[in-house]
């Protein structure tokens, strides 16, 4: 699997901080790469249809369109727990247990299950696959490097902190995590809300368009 191969890409390595060493943070490095291939799937369950037009035969099955988008949510989620699990719990073994690194890795899990359905909504309130990746990536990856560029520092750290992109330097980090822009349950509480929002907006212009 995608997000497997990127998590075992960083096993055995360590990391210098501004604390010391975090070991966690360096495992969990591929996270980073790994939520993409989430966002990928989230996205093709449904913008996928879209494209071969088979979204038409699935709404002539399944007319209530509330629950076609129930189904796919499901379905993604089914299928991102357990190879999130299994590639951050191969990423993370070896490493001495704790609370830090049992809170880094449980976050880690669920913050690749928000990513997926955030593409699952992204594709559903736009239908392209091209156009819900493009967004769903720029929140991930380049909105800090725009936000930077603003004029006003201040607006930009503010605007930082409400992106999802803060979310995995904040979930793997167990050491000084003060200069953190948001503590670990925060961030994962920013990204909660984008996936809520996305959902939302999806499933009403889902419900409301044609196919």
């Amino acid at each position: 699997m995608p997000l497997g191969f990127a998590l075992l890409l960083t096993a055995g390595g360590v990391m210098l901080g501004r604390g010391g060493i975090d070991a966690v943070q360096l495992r969990l490095l591929g996270v980073r790469l790994g939520q993409a291939a989430v966002a990928a799937a989230g996205v093709q369950i449904l913008a996928g249809e879209y494209g071969t037009g088979l979204i038409r035969a699935t709404l002539i099955v399944v007319p209530r369109r509330w629950s076609v988008l129930v189904a796919k949510a499901g379905l993604l989620t089914a299928g991102v727990v357990p190879v999130a699990v299994v590639g951050v719990g191969v990423a993370v073994i070896g490493l001495p247990l704790s609370d830090a690194l049992l809170r880094a890795a449980g976050e880690s899990v669920l913050h690749l299950i928000l990513v997926g359905l955030l593409g699952l909504g992204v594709a559903a309130a736009v239908r392209s696959s091209a156009a819900a990746m493009g967004i769903v990536l720029g929140l991930l990856y380049l909105a800090p490097m725009l936000l930077w560029m603003l004029p006003d520092p201040d607006w930009g750290r503010f605007l930082y902190r409400l992106t999802p992109a803060t979310a995995v330097q904040a979930l793997t980090t167990t050491v000084d995590d003060a200069g953190l822009p948001l503590g670990p349950w925060a961030a994962l509480g920013v990204v909660a809300a984008w996936t809520v929002g996305a959902l939302g907006m999806g499933a009403v212009l889902f419900q409301r368009r044609n196919a």
